[in-house]
């Protein structure tokens, strides 16, 4: 067990907003709780849907936001009215960028770097994100794609410690994607507290170390990739069975927790799957009918069905 403190850590984190005009001038309150850490050398990814409490979450870290209750600390301070010795050492992506319209990215870039005692290189940022081949186009001209490239070398150009990452890969070609991806690991190996954010439940996937899911201003549920999908419930999908066979044919009775679909004449799907029992009722009609299927996937219980799963209980909820 490491004995290195965590970079960032929140606990019992209270926010209010209001007065509200549509609730008779009452305050609002966002966040409800939230307690978690993020790690130097780990990506820690924070998942909800909207309103959900995340950006408010990384705006009272950031020390942007003064909470109404709990605690936050950013590499042993409070980053609320931080020092610059402590801002220093952190980088921020902000979603909309926050980026001057009239300027083009390496002078800005460049300027942003000059400001810090040890900045990062910012020619091999410029490289690597391949800024440089839009150099001579002004922020506002910029498609969304490579402004989130820009904002994510200026959240760089410190050199920090920890970074705050909100929908880095949003607006990105495949292409950009995989250069983001690449370098958010390299950063991470190279010993970086990374905190994102992200509605893209195949990136949380590939990049997180670990995750927090928060609904309604609460984390709901925590942990490794591995372990949330791992974890099934009665009501939970473990798996999905696709496969191959001749179309229109009569499909069986199966029980009741499992769902057996023909999407597209010829494409058939299982849902609802957690044990053997149930693939066997499966190859029970298969056999019984003499069918032999022409292909066939097994699906593992992603985050995207945890996230979903946690959603429809808060719904049901309400």
């Amino acid at each position: 067990m490491s004995n290195v403190s965590p970079s960032l850590v929140i606990e019992d984190l209270l926010k209010d907003f209001g007065p509200v005009p549509a609730l008779d001038g009452r305050m609002v309150r966002v966040l409800n709780g939230i307690s978690l850490k993020a790690n130097a050398g780990s990506v820690t990814t924070l998942l909800g849907s909207n309103g959900a409490g995340k950006s408010t979450t990384l705006a009272c870290a950031q020390g942007l936001l003064r909470p109404d209750g709990g605690k936050v600390s950013l590499l042993g301070e409070d980053p609320y009215g931080a020092s610059p010795a402590l801002r220093s050492r952190v980088g921020v992506m902000l979603q909309d960028g926050g980026l001057p319209p009239s300027l083009r990215p390496i002078p800005l870039l460049r300027h942003v770097a000059s400001l810090y005692r040890r900045p990062a290189d910012i020619n091999a940022l410029i490289e690597r994100l391949g800024i440089d081949e839009f150099a001579n186009t002004s922020i506002r001209r910029l498609s969304g794609g490579q402004k989130q490239r820009v904002a994510l070398a200026a959240a760089l150009a410190g050199n920090p410690e920890v970074i705050f990452l909100d929908e880095p890969s949003a607006g990105l070609d495949p292409q950009s994607r995989q250069v983001v991806f690449d370098l958010i690991t390299e950063l991470r190996d190279a010993g970086l507290c990374i905190v994102l954010t992200t509605h893209l439940m195949e990136d949380a996937q590939r990049l997180s170390d670990y995750v927090y899911i928060i609904d309604d201003g609460l984390n709901v549920a925590e942990g490794t990739v591995a372990e949330l999908t791992a974890r099934a419930t009665h009501e939970a999908t473990a798996q999905a069975v696709t496969f191959t066979a001749a179309p229109a044919l009569a499909l069986p009775q199966m029980p009741a927790h499992l769902l057996l679909l023909e999407p597209t004449p010829g494409q058939y799907r299982l849902e609802g799957v957690r044990d053997a029992h149930d693939l066997a009722s499966l190859t029970n009609w298969w056999a019984q009918e003499s069918i032999l299927p022409d292909s066939l996937l097994m699906q593992p219980r992603t985050l995207e069905d945890v996230f979903l799963e946690i959603a429809d209980k808060g719904n049901d909820a309400n």
